[in-house]
């Protein structure tokens, strides 16, 4: 039997979720074990006071990290609210922001401060992670809306829109490939699907763009 694309059929729902669920655990497994050994060497008897505040330090800020990626997560793959709700657009730039942080990647979010359907923001905060998958060496991604336009633009060294999200875009990708890093993308793709947009991204100059419109 020949292998399945994109092009041909659909995951089912239940490998669907699984592999959201795998996608969530994979972004928040790190914060939790850092709070997990943080814990360790606070609770060591023989531990110096100095460490202690160390790890100390160390839970409080995985401890917000966790945080900013489950809200994240909650609106970008999971209900956020009972079907058809609205959601804040500037609400979710906030999330987005703490889920970025201001290390690697930088965010610049231009998008006005006005309920959208839910669909519509679950689809903005995923395109995010697809622009930031074009700079893996960091730098910053602008988020737009204007109108049932949205875009997700990314600067950075070496940008590049990633071979394997081009395939799923293009329904070219084997289905029995499709991982947990790459459900993202199909996702994305569906939920642009769900909200009669078509998704794209490619690149415009040195910089990678995602669009749906």
């Amino acid at each position: 039997m020949s292998d399945v694309t994109f092009a041909d059929a659909k995951l089912s729902d239940l490998d669907l979720a699984a592999l959201l669920c795998s996608r969530v655990c994979h972004d928040v497994i790190s914060p939790v074990g850092a709070i997990a050994n943080g814990l360790e060497l606070i609770d060591d008897p023989e531990m110096d006071p100095e460490t202690k505040e160390t790890a100390l330090d160390m839970v409080r800020s995985s401890a917000r990290t966790a945080a900013a990626k489950l809200k994240f997560c909650r609106i970008a793959f999971g209900a956020a609210g009972s079907a058809g709700a609205l959601i804040d657009m500037g609400e979710a730039g906030e999330i987005a922001k703490a889920f970025v942080g201001a290390e690697k990647v930088k965010l610049d979010w231009q998008a006005p401060r006005e309920n959208r359907p839910k669909q519509q923001v679950k689809l903005v905060l995923n395109m995010l992670l697809m622009a930031m998958a074009g700079i893996p060496r960091g730098g910053v991604v602008t988020v737009s809306v204007e109108g049932d336009r949205f875009t997700a633009r990314a600067e950075g060294d070496r940008a590049k829109v990633p071979d394997a999200i081009a395939q799923v875009l293009e329904g070219t990708l084997e289905l029995t490939a499709l991982d947990a890093r790459l459900v993202q993308p199909y996702y994305a793709k569906q939920l642009a699907r769900s909200a009669g947009l078509s998704l794209s991204m490619g690149m415009d100059g040195a910089d990678v763009v995602v669009t749906a419109a």
